[in-house]
């Protein structure tokens, strides 16, 4: 048995940010993690044939970059051995008719190809990125506070302040629109409208879902102003500079060891229990990242002492499945509507707002879509040190999916389990960038199938395939994430924390929920 000030049940990048921060405080750190390597969502590895590195999960690494974290321990984090590789041609959606339009950092490249669908779309988006610093700043500064009363009054007053009543309104407004109402409030193009909705289907935001227009916006934007950056040789950069920063400040850090129990005396976590029979104490707190249904019953096999709690967590929404399928490659796809498109990061092949609201109702009824919106990311066009010379990997993320497949809406393959019909799913996925790419087939080299159940076996917290831990949607987001009550990483259990994408501010690599509730446990 050993003590320890924090004890981490699961080793995803919050747990990491947040045990870092702890040790350097000098907290006792230990982390537990279930599988055989660290890094929850956030992995890097040779799925397919030695030399080529695929990102298992999280591709875009641009919220850590930019975040709050990053900024306080970037020193330490390049001191073991994190590395960026930025990207200049961001995002491109390409089109049944032939087109394409695509966001690069270069506002005059950008504005260019808008211009080529709409003269007046690309006075819109040069007014919006003159407009970008004021308002970022503020939506920034509530994705990067705690929902606490406290901060949110702070970031309403400096939104009022800085806006007046009709500006800060406006901003109240983005963040209840649907992806839908702000597009087509703001641009005339189909093509322009649907390239940037996509950012919402990354998400769980189908086009007329309220409250997914911001993270259009902010991706678009960001992406216009910044940049984008990803993992020089895959995006596990993070996992292996956050872990080396955890055990260089004495945390200790143990793969292959399932928690089967937080253990709670008198209202209060006390420690853990190993699958294996292993007990260990924590005298401070207990930090579990893991999907919320995994506690009532699970980890907590007598529950919180709050029914309340306890069925929140039960019931807690989880988002459509995904799946990914990953490429050695030849060569990078030869795109028909343009080379141009071959040096873009992501590719996003999903034609209109209302074949994006089809596949995502189809994924809802239980039917397997018959044309699933498709994120193809082509890392090595940026990064091509993830495969062996003048050969390349491609990232095909397939959204959105059912769990438990109930029908076929293309009528072409029955009901059963995933491990039955994945591989001809893929199928179907690869014939539909063979539409844009003829010749895909010819270039690959191997590939590896990861079905929605398959994700979850992998990462449990990915429950039925669902990468962002949880919907984002408005009754599960803010002060309702994970739970009314329970947005501050607390749980009804004394020393008990929760942390990781289920927890505010939600899904993505900006170790914010972990940093966030280091700081409040352990000071700045």
């Amino acid at each position: 048995m050993s003590e320890f000030d924090a004890i981490f049940v699961g080793a995803g990048h919050n747990s990491l940010a947040c045990a870092a921060h702890l040790a350097l405080k000098g907290w006792k750190t230990g982390i537990f993690e279930c599988s055989g390597a660290i890094g929850g969502a956030v992995q890097t590895s040779e799925f397919t044939l030695p030399g080529f590195r695929h990102d298992f999960g999280a591709m875009n690494l641009s919220l850590f970059a930019g975040s709050a974290f990053h900024k306080k321990y970037a020193n330490e984090l390049k001191a073991h051995g994190l590395e960026f590789a930025p990207v200049a041609d961001c995002f491109a959606s390409v089109f049944p008719d032939g087109s394409w339009f695509g966001v690069s950092n270069d506002l005059e490249k950008t504005a260019a190809r808008m211009a080529g669908f709409s003269a007046a779309d690309a006075a819109t988006w040069r007014r919006l990125v003159a407009a970008f610093p004021a308002e970022a700043e503020h939506l920034f500064r509530l994705l990067g506070s705690p929902m606490s009363g406290r901060a949110l009054a702070g970031t309403a007053w400096n939104l009022w302040r800085k806006k007046g009543s009709a500006g800060a309104l406006g901003t109240g407004r983005l963040l209840l629109s649907s992806p839908r109402a702000w597009l087509e409030e703001t641009f005339e193009s189909p093509h322009v409208r649907a390239t940037l909705a996509t950012w919402g289907m990354h998400l769980d935001f189908a086009p007329d879902i309220a409250g997914g227009a911001v993270f259009p916006y902010l991706e678009s934007m960001a992406n216009q102003c910044f940049g984008m950056v990803l993992g020089k040789g895959g995006a596990d950069t993070i996992i292996r500079a956050l872990s080396g920063m955890v055990t260089a400040a004495g945390g200790k850090i143990t793969t292959g060891a399932e928690v089967a129990e937080i253990t709670v005396g008198a209202g209060k976590a006390t420690g853990v229990r190993l699958a294996s029979g292993e007990t260990h104490t924590a005298t401070k707190a207990v930090i579990a990242g893991v999907a919320p249904g995994a506690l009532p019953g699970r980890l907590l096999p007598d529950g919180s002492g709050d029914a309340g709690f306890d069925s929140a967590m039960k019931k807690y929404r989880h988002a459509p499945g995904t799946m990914m399928i990953h490429l050695a490659l030849d060569d990078l796809p030869g795109w028909s509507a343009g080379a141009d498109l071959r040096q873009f990061a992501y590719v996003h092949l999903s034609p209109s707002l209302d074949a994006m609201s089809r596949t995502y109702q189809q994924a809802m009824s239980g039917l397997l879509p018959d044309e699933p919106v498709l994120v193809v990311g082509q890392p090595t066009a940026v990064d091509p040190s993830r495969a062996p010379v003048g050969k390349h990997v491609l990232w095909v993320q397939v959204r959105m999916l059912p769990a438990e497949i109930l029908g076929d809406a293309a009528g072409t393959i029955a009901p059963a389990h995933w491990d039955q019909v994945k591989e001809r799913y893929a199928e179907r996925v690869l014939d539909i960038i063979e539409r844009y790419a003829p010749g895909l087939r010819r270039k690959i080299l191997g590939r590896a199938v990861f079905s929605p159940l398959d994700l979850e076996r992998e990462n449990p917290n990915l429950v039925g395939g669902d990468q962002i831990c949880g919907s984002h949607h408005l009754a599960q987001n803010f002060l309702f994430r994970p739970a009314r009550g329970f947005a501050g990483w607390n749980t009804p259990v004394t020393n008990l924390h929760l942390t990781g994408a289920a927890t505010w501010p939600g899904a993505g690599t900006g170790a914010a929920s972990g940093y966030m509730l280091a700081q409040q446990l352990g000071g700045r």
